[in-house]
């Protein structure tokens, strides 16, 4: 694996795709833990403002501060810290494995940074994983703005809007994908049963814990602490 080439790739898009990172014997064993924790029709945790606004529809769940070992593999993957590594450097962190879960017929999530751009030394990088296939069939397809992450702020405007010059990921099962979190992305409607992710967050060195406390939306910032929108746009 060409760890210094993969992170040149990174810094210049803003984003890496790397297909059969984790074993299907891994990925198959979480999706059935994952259905476990949530059902087939988990209630919501955000609010309806949240929801209305954000045009973001998908639950969280933290496995790893509830004790869970069964996602404690991906924190320790050798690979996975040596290429976090390439791209942050040293002193990185892990932030915390975040299980995202999107309903059938549920919006996905509309375009946004996953925190304020001003600083770009601070930012929190996303490790994501996919424990099925993502697919035109089951929707739910990550979109990303290659480059944006030089871009600063994410342009006021529609929440789901396409972009003259977005990218449409397909991950399959087993599928690592690293993304800069001031990049803008979005994720599809779902049209299959469920949609699932998961996400490794990291941060570099010096970078505070809530980073990610306070995201960019086209229409919005919202703090997630204390479920406010601190800004209309």
């Amino acid at each position: 694996m060409n760890y210094q080439q993969y992170a040149q790739d990174f810094w210049e898009q803003g984003y890496l795709v790397i297909e059969n990172f984790f074993m299907d014997e891994l990925m198959d064993h979480l999706n059935q833990v994952i259905l476990g924790h949530f059902g087939r029709n988990p209630e919501w945790e955000h609010s309806e403002d949240f929801i209305e606004k954000s045009a973001t529809e998908v639950i969280p769940w933290f496995p790893l501060r509830e004790g869970d070992a069964n996602f404690q593999p991906i924190e320790e993957d050798e690979r996975l810290k040596t290429l976090t590594q390439s791209i942050l450097g040293k002193g990185w962190e892990s932030l915390y494995l975040m299980v995202m879960f999107s309903k059938q017929g549920t919006q996905g999530q509309a375009w946004h940074q996953d925190s304020p751009p001003e600083d770009s030394s601070r930012f929190n990088l996303n490790r994501l994983f996919y424990t099925h296939d993502i697919n035109e069939k089951t929707g739910g397809q990550t979109i990303v703005y290659p480059g944006s992450h030089k871009m600063g702020e994410l342009p006021a405007g529609k929440p789901q809007e396409d972009l003259e010059n977005q990218i449409v990921l397909s991950p399959k099962k087993g599928t690592l994908v690293i993304l800069h979190g001031h990049c803008w992305h979005r994720v599809l409607p779902i049209k299959g049963e469920y949609r699932v992710s998961a996400n490794a967050r990291a941060i570099p060195d010096g970078t505070p814990e809530d980073i990610t406390d306070i995201a960019v939306y086209r229409n919005m910032r919202y703090r997630f602490s204390t479920q406010e929108i601190i800004e209309e746009r």
